[in-house]
Protein backbone atom coordinates (compact mmCIF):
# COMPACT_ATOMS: atom_id res chain seq x y z
CA UNK A 1 0.00 0.00 0.00
CA UNK A 2 1.79 3.58 -0.70
CA UNK A 3 1.82 6.02 1.94
CA UNK A 4 -0.37 8.98 1.43
CA UNK A 5 -0.24 10.81 4.39
CA UNK A 6 1.41 11.76 7.66
CA UNK A 7 -0.78 13.09 10.88
CA UNK A 8 1.17 14.32 13.85
CA UNK A 9 0.02 14.79 17.38
CA UNK A 10 2.40 17.17 18.56
CA UNK A 11 1.72 18.28 22.29
CA UNK A 12 3.53 20.40 24.66
CA UNK A 13 5.29 16.95 26.09
CA UNK A 14 4.51 14.25 23.59
CA UNK A 15 4.55 13.37 19.75
CA UNK A 16 2.13 10.91 18.44
CA UNK A 17 2.44 10.28 14.44
CA UNK A 18 0.67 8.03 12.10
CA UNK A 19 1.82 7.19 8.18
CA UNK A 20 -1.39 6.42 6.49
CA UNK A 21 -1.65 4.34 3.04
CA UNK A 22 -3.99 6.17 0.27
CA UNK A 23 -7.38 4.14 1.41
CA UNK A 24 -6.73 5.17 5.05
CA UNK A 25 -5.03 2.11 6.60
CA UNK A 26 -2.30 2.61 8.98
CA UNK A 27 0.96 1.78 7.48
CA UNK A 28 2.64 2.64 11.05
CA UNK A 29 2.76 4.30 14.34
CA UNK A 30 5.52 6.37 15.85
CA UNK A 31 5.15 8.02 20.18
CA UNK A 32 8.05 9.22 21.87
CA UNK A 33 9.04 12.31 24.48
CA UNK A 34 9.67 14.98 21.46
CA UNK A 35 6.81 17.52 22.52
CA UNK A 36 6.75 21.12 21.75
CA UNK A 37 8.85 22.20 24.82
CA UNK A 38 11.88 19.51 24.31
CA UNK A 39 12.06 20.87 20.51
CA UNK A 40 12.15 24.51 21.14
CA UNK A 41 14.27 26.09 18.14
CA UNK A 42 14.96 23.04 16.08
CA UNK A 43 11.04 21.69 14.82
CA UNK A 44 12.41 21.31 11.54
CA UNK A 45 14.96 19.08 12.38
CA UNK A 46 12.85 16.77 15.07
CA UNK A 47 9.98 16.34 12.12
CA UNK A 48 12.78 15.46 9.34
CA UNK A 49 14.22 12.84 11.98
CA UNK A 50 10.96 11.19 12.35
CA UNK A 51 10.48 10.93 8.53
CA UNK A 52 13.55 9.30 8.22
CA UNK A 53 12.29 6.56 10.22
CA UNK A 54 9.59 6.49 7.42
CA UNK A 55 11.46 6.09 3.66
CA UNK A 56 7.77 5.55 2.54
CA UNK A 57 6.57 8.79 3.04
CA UNK A 58 8.18 10.56 0.37
CA UNK A 59 8.56 14.17 -0.73
CA UNK A 60 5.02 13.97 -2.39
CA UNK A 61 3.22 13.14 0.74
CA UNK A 62 1.70 15.78 2.70
CA UNK A 63 2.79 16.30 6.63
CA UNK A 64 -0.17 17.62 8.79
CA UNK A 65 0.44 18.73 12.61
CA UNK A 66 -1.92 19.65 15.76
CA UNK A 67 -1.30 20.70 18.92
CA UNK A 68 0.69 23.07 20.52
CA UNK A 69 3.27 22.59 17.55
CA UNK A 70 1.32 25.74 16.27
CA UNK A 71 1.24 28.12 19.40
CA UNK A 72 3.29 30.83 20.06
CA UNK A 73 5.68 28.34 21.98
CA UNK A 74 5.54 25.95 19.43
CA UNK A 75 7.22 25.66 15.60
CA UNK A 76 5.02 28.63 14.09
CA UNK A 77 2.22 30.84 15.78
CA UNK A 78 -1.10 29.93 13.76
CA UNK A 79 -4.19 32.09 14.21
CA UNK A 80 -7.24 31.07 16.21
CA UNK A 81 -10.21 29.71 14.32
CA UNK A 82 -13.50 31.17 15.81
CA UNK A 83 -16.56 29.34 16.23
CA UNK A 84 -18.43 30.27 13.11
CA UNK A 85 -15.58 28.05 11.79
CA UNK A 86 -17.20 24.40 11.64
CA UNK A 87 -15.54 21.69 12.62
CA UNK A 88 -15.95 20.01 8.96
CA UNK A 89 -13.82 23.34 7.51
CA UNK A 90 -10.92 21.99 9.38
CA UNK A 91 -9.44 20.36 6.00
CA UNK A 92 -9.73 23.56 3.99
CA UNK A 93 -7.91 25.67 6.71
CA UNK A 94 -4.97 24.40 6.90
CA UNK A 95 -2.24 26.73 7.61
CA UNK A 96 1.39 25.51 5.30
CA UNK A 97 4.56 25.68 7.60
CA UNK A 98 6.69 28.62 6.60
CA UNK A 99 9.99 26.70 7.06
CA UNK A 100 9.19 23.76 5.02
CA UNK A 101 11.34 22.71 2.11
CA UNK A 102 10.39 23.95 -1.07
CA UNK A 103 7.91 21.56 -2.73
CA UNK A 104 7.54 19.73 0.81
CA UNK A 105 3.35 20.03 1.92
CA UNK A 106 3.79 20.53 5.70
CA UNK A 107 0.70 21.86 7.08
CA UNK A 108 -0.09 23.22 10.92
CA UNK A 109 -3.83 22.63 12.10
CA UNK A 110 -5.45 25.85 13.99
CA UNK A 111 -6.55 25.84 17.09
CA UNK A 112 -10.24 27.39 18.13
CA UNK A 113 -10.85 30.44 20.33
CA UNK A 114 -14.50 30.49 21.33
CA UNK A 115 -15.63 34.02 23.26
CA UNK A 116 -19.01 33.83 25.49
CA UNK A 117 -21.54 36.38 25.66
CA UNK A 118 -20.21 40.03 27.53
CA UNK A 119 -21.72 39.83 30.99
CA UNK A 120 -21.24 41.78 33.69
CA UNK A 121 -17.72 41.16 33.86
CA UNK A 122 -14.94 40.80 31.54
CA UNK A 123 -16.43 38.61 28.55
CA UNK A 124 -15.50 34.65 28.63
CA UNK A 125 -12.82 33.67 26.07
CA UNK A 126 -11.05 30.16 26.21
CA UNK A 127 -8.96 28.64 23.20
CA UNK A 128 -7.74 25.02 22.69
CA UNK A 129 -4.94 23.30 20.09
CA UNK A 130 -5.18 19.58 19.21
CA UNK A 131 -8.42 18.70 20.86
CA UNK A 132 -10.46 20.57 17.50
CA UNK A 133 -9.04 17.26 15.59
CA UNK A 134 -10.79 14.77 18.45
CA UNK A 135 -13.58 16.63 18.35
CA UNK A 136 -13.44 16.27 14.21
CA UNK A 137 -12.55 12.76 14.51
CA UNK A 138 -15.34 12.23 17.10
CA UNK A 139 -17.98 13.70 14.67
CA UNK A 140 -16.62 11.39 11.92
CA UNK A 141 -17.21 7.87 13.93
CA UNK A 142 -20.90 8.73 15.28
CA UNK A 143 -22.17 10.63 12.42
CA UNK A 144 -20.98 8.15 10.20
CA UNK A 145 -22.70 5.14 13.21
CA UNK A 146 -25.91 6.89 12.86
CA UNK A 147 -26.31 6.68 8.87
CA UNK A 148 -25.05 9.95 8.17
CA UNK A 149 -27.14 12.41 10.52
CA UNK A 150 -25.23 15.73 10.30
CA UNK A 151 -26.40 16.35 13.52
CA UNK A 152 -25.73 12.69 15.96
CA UNK A 153 -22.84 14.40 16.83
CA UNK A 154 -24.28 17.17 18.75
CA UNK A 155 -24.23 17.07 22.48
CA UNK A 156 -21.15 17.99 25.18
CA UNK A 157 -17.64 16.46 25.36
CA UNK A 158 -14.66 15.81 27.98
CA UNK A 159 -11.62 15.49 26.75
CA UNK A 160 -9.38 15.30 29.87
CA UNK A 161 -6.25 15.81 30.70
CA UNK A 162 -3.25 18.37 32.20
CA UNK A 163 -5.80 20.96 30.79
CA UNK A 164 -9.47 19.62 30.69
CA UNK A 165 -11.63 20.61 28.26
CA UNK A 166 -15.21 20.97 27.69
CA UNK A 167 -16.64 21.36 24.59
CA UNK A 168 -20.51 21.91 23.29
CA UNK A 169 -21.20 21.15 20.02
CA UNK A 170 -23.98 22.24 17.88
CA UNK A 171 -24.52 21.50 14.11
CA UNK A 172 -20.72 20.84 13.61
CA UNK A 173 -19.63 23.80 14.71
CA UNK A 174 -17.91 24.43 18.55
CA UNK A 175 -20.39 26.86 20.74
CA UNK A 176 -19.24 25.95 24.44
CA UNK A 177 -15.31 26.04 25.81
CA UNK A 178 -14.45 25.87 29.13
CA UNK A 179 -10.86 24.57 29.89
CA UNK A 180 -9.69 23.68 33.64
CA UNK A 181 -6.10 23.24 34.47
CA UNK A 182 -6.67 20.06 36.54
CA UNK A 183 -3.90 17.88 35.58
CA UNK A 184 -1.32 20.41 35.94
CA UNK A 185 -2.42 21.68 39.18
CA UNK A 186 -2.39 18.03 40.64
CA UNK A 187 0.78 17.67 39.78
CA UNK A 188 1.80 20.73 41.15
CA UNK A 189 0.12 20.70 44.07
CA UNK A 190 1.85 17.30 44.91
CA UNK A 191 5.51 18.48 44.10
CA UNK A 192 5.82 21.36 45.87
CA UNK A 193 3.77 23.96 48.23
CA UNK A 194 1.59 23.83 51.65
CA UNK A 195 -0.22 20.31 50.10
CA UNK A 196 2.89 18.22 48.87
CA UNK A 197 4.32 16.88 52.07
CA UNK A 198 0.98 15.56 52.47
CA UNK A 199 0.53 14.36 49.44
CA UNK A 200 3.71 12.18 49.07
CA UNK A 201 1.96 9.54 51.38
CA UNK A 202 0.93 7.90 48.03
CA UNK A 203 2.75 6.92 44.96
CA UNK A 204 1.38 5.78 41.17
CA UNK A 205 -1.84 7.23 39.37
CA UNK A 206 -5.19 7.29 41.55
CA UNK A 207 -7.24 4.97 41.45
CA UNK A 208 -11.53 5.87 40.16
CA UNK A 209 -12.52 3.10 42.81
CA UNK A 210 -10.15 4.61 45.99
CA UNK A 211 -12.67 5.47 48.81
CA UNK A 212 -10.51 8.60 49.20
CA UNK A 213 -11.49 9.88 45.44
CA UNK A 214 -14.96 9.30 45.91
CA UNK A 215 -14.84 11.41 49.08
CA UNK A 216 -12.98 14.33 47.43
CA UNK A 217 -15.67 14.27 44.36
CA UNK A 218 -18.63 14.01 47.37
CA UNK A 219 -17.10 16.88 48.82
CA UNK A 220 -17.54 19.47 45.64
CA UNK A 221 -20.83 17.67 45.25
CA UNK A 222 -22.71 19.78 47.46
CA UNK A 223 -25.26 22.71 46.26
CA UNK A 224 -23.55 25.00 46.19
CA UNK A 225 -19.76 23.30 46.26
CA UNK A 226 -17.75 25.10 48.05
CA UNK A 227 -14.76 27.57 46.99
CA UNK A 228 -12.04 24.87 45.90
CA UNK A 229 -9.31 26.79 47.23
CA UNK A 230 -10.80 26.38 50.69
CA UNK A 231 -11.31 22.43 50.22
CA UNK A 232 -8.33 21.84 49.27
CA UNK A 233 -6.75 23.60 52.23
CA UNK A 234 -9.52 20.90 53.93
CA UNK A 235 -6.93 17.93 52.96
CA UNK A 236 -4.50 19.05 54.83
CA UNK A 237 -6.41 20.08 58.01
CA UNK A 238 -8.15 16.07 57.53
CA UNK A 239 -5.09 14.66 57.45
CA UNK A 240 -3.16 16.90 60.38
CA UNK A 241 -6.07 16.19 62.65
CA UNK A 242 -6.32 12.28 61.64
CA UNK A 243 -9.67 12.68 59.71
CA UNK A 244 -7.27 10.99 56.50
CA UNK A 245 -4.51 9.24 56.07
CA UNK A 246 -1.93 10.37 54.59
CA UNK A 247 -1.24 7.66 51.55
CA UNK A 248 -5.53 8.91 50.74
CA UNK A 249 -4.95 12.31 50.54
CA UNK A 250 -3.75 12.64 46.85
CA UNK A 251 -6.64 11.04 45.86
CA UNK A 252 -8.94 12.58 47.97
CA UNK A 253 -7.08 16.04 46.10
CA UNK A 254 -8.29 14.31 42.62
CA UNK A 255 -11.38 14.05 43.54
CA UNK A 256 -11.95 18.11 44.73
CA UNK A 257 -9.96 19.20 41.65
CA UNK A 258 -12.07 16.74 38.75
CA UNK A 259 -15.35 16.75 41.20
CA UNK A 260 -15.01 20.90 40.73
CA UNK A 261 -15.12 20.60 36.44
CA UNK A 262 -18.72 18.11 37.28
CA UNK A 263 -19.82 21.02 39.76
CA UNK A 264 -19.09 23.64 37.24
CA UNK A 265 -20.87 21.72 34.57
CA UNK A 266 -23.55 21.07 36.78
CA UNK A 267 -24.41 25.14 36.72
CA UNK A 268 -24.37 25.53 32.63
CA UNK A 269 -27.00 24.77 30.02
CA UNK A 270 -28.71 21.00 29.50
CA UNK A 271 -26.73 20.16 32.58
CA UNK A 272 -28.21 16.37 32.72
CA UNK A 273 -27.39 15.97 29.19
CA UNK A 274 -24.71 12.80 28.71
CA UNK A 275 -21.00 13.69 28.22
CA UNK A 276 -19.03 12.05 25.46
CA UNK A 277 -15.09 11.72 27.38
CA UNK A 278 -12.39 11.53 24.79
CA UNK A 279 -9.18 10.53 26.91
CA UNK A 280 -7.10 7.55 28.31
CA UNK A 281 -8.80 5.05 30.20
CA UNK A 282 -7.28 5.99 33.37
CA UNK A 283 -8.60 9.48 33.34
CA UNK A 284 -12.22 8.57 31.79
CA UNK A 285 -12.40 6.22 34.62
CA UNK A 286 -11.92 8.74 37.03
CA UNK A 287 -14.77 11.04 34.78
CA UNK A 288 -17.39 8.27 34.61
CA UNK A 289 -17.01 7.32 38.46
CA UNK A 290 -17.36 10.95 39.36
CA UNK A 291 -20.54 11.27 36.92
CA UNK A 292 -22.13 8.84 38.85
CA UNK A 293 -22.13 11.00 41.58
CA UNK A 294 -23.66 14.20 39.79
CA UNK A 295 -26.21 11.47 38.50
CA UNK A 296 -24.85 12.13 34.60
CA UNK A 297 -24.28 9.49 32.20
CA UNK A 298 -21.04 9.07 29.86
CA UNK A 299 -20.12 7.48 26.86
CA UNK A 300 -16.42 6.48 26.60
CA UNK A 301 -14.94 7.34 23.30
CA UNK A 302 -11.36 5.33 22.24
CA UNK A 303 -9.29 8.20 22.12
CA UNK A 304 -6.93 6.14 18.98
CA UNK A 305 -10.04 5.76 17.24
CA UNK A 306 -11.04 9.20 17.07
CA UNK A 307 -7.39 10.69 16.07
CA UNK A 308 -7.51 8.26 13.60
CA UNK A 309 -10.67 9.39 12.13
CA UNK A 310 -9.75 12.44 11.97
CA UNK A 311 -6.28 12.39 10.01
CA UNK A 312 -8.50 10.21 7.74
CA UNK A 313 -10.90 12.98 7.11
CA UNK A 314 -8.02 15.83 6.81
CA UNK A 315 -6.35 13.47 4.62
CA UNK A 316 -9.68 13.08 2.77
CA UNK A 317 -10.38 16.62 2.52
CA UNK A 318 -7.45 19.10 2.94
CA UNK A 319 -3.30 19.18 2.04
CA UNK A 320 -4.57 19.70 -1.28
CA UNK A 321 -1.27 20.36 -3.68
Amino acid sequence: MTAAFVGIDWGTTHRRAVLLSRGGDVLAEHADAEGALACAGRFRPALEALLAHWPAAGDDVPVVMAGMVGSATGWQAVPYLGGETPLGALGRSLVPVAEAPPGRRWFIVPGYCIRGEAGEGEPDVDVMRGEETQLLGAMELLDAGAGGSPHASDGHYLLPGTHSKWVRLEAGRVVELRTFMTGELFAQLRERGTLAGVMRGAHGPVAAADPAFGRGVRAMAGSPPPALSHALFGARAHVVTGGLAPDSAAAYVSGLLVGAEWADARQRPSHEAPVRIIGEPALAALHAACAAHFGRSVQALDARAVQLAAWRALAREGAEP
